[in-house]
């Protein structure tokens, strides 16, 4: 019975689409008029954004071609705190987090943030995402050099001018310190586990959405989780 209650939910919501979405204007979504050229690829980079749970950011970025790895972890606080327990009381200053290694080559930092904006987070709602309520929730783009922090903003602030959203935008643009990877029944949890009602509700629809509205950045084949434990990246901005 579950899984049948299951499996209808999400064809339901697949048809209809993500509810986050009535928080964008019908407007056409603008892609960053600021970007980095794949012509000044380096090598493969790093992206790390909150929005909400992290199963359904990881599985939205999973699914982007040029993405080689997606992991769920924790940003914002201590290394000692970084545990999904003690995350979920809100105090620790962590964010569920999703670290995006990716190809510039393949894909740019720009379209990383078109995706981010168009289907995997509300950036209109504070200190939550649909269901889940906490600062664990927030949307937060954590960025590791400046010149993805003048993306982000630039970009946030386009689409404030563009009025692409209902309301204003509340996403932070904050210096990434440090990510901590989850534990391991975290990662890829929305593709191991895609009969749960909460998948089925929250995260199906934003891989859906993707897939409708950015088509030529869709594969239908998910890139799998990588094992980087203990690994945690450590940025020095200075």
């Amino acid at each position: 019975m579950k899984r049948r209650l299951s499996w209808s939910v999400s064809a339901i919501l697949l048809t209809l689409g993500a509810p986050f979405l009535l928080a964008r204007s019908s407007k056409p979504f603008p892609a960053p008029a600021v970007d980095i050229p794949a012509s000044k690829a380096t090598g493969p980079q790093t992206a790390v954004f909150a929005g909400g749970c992290f199963w359904g950011v990881e599985a939205v970025f999973e699914h982007l071609k040029g993405v080689k790895n997606a992991v769920s972890g924790f940003s914002g606080g201590s290394g000692a705190t970084a545990h999904y327990e003690t995350v979920s009381t809100g105090r620790t200053g962590h964010a569920e987090s999703v670290k995006v290694t990716y190809e510039p080559s393949e894909i740019t930092y720009g379209q990383l943030l078109t995706v981010f904006f168009s289907v995997a987070h509300n950036p209109t709602e504070l200190n939550r995402q649909g269901p889940d309520t906490g600062t664990q929730y927030r949307g937060v783009i954590f960025y590791v050099n400046a010149e993805q922090q003048k993306i982000a903003k630039d970009y946030i602030a386009q689409l404030g001018a563009a009025h692409a959203f209902a309301a204003p935008i509340v996403t932070q643009v904050v210096p990434l310190k440090a990510f901590y990877p989850a534990e391991d029944y975290h990662q890829d949890y929305a593709r191991l586990h895609p009969d749960a009602l909460y998948i089925a509700i929250n995260d199906a629809p934003k891989v859906a959405a993707l897939q409708r509205a950015l088509p030529k950045l869709y594969r239908a084949q998910p890139v799998i989780w990588h094992d980087e434990h203990p690994t945690t990246i450590m940025v020095d901005l200075h």
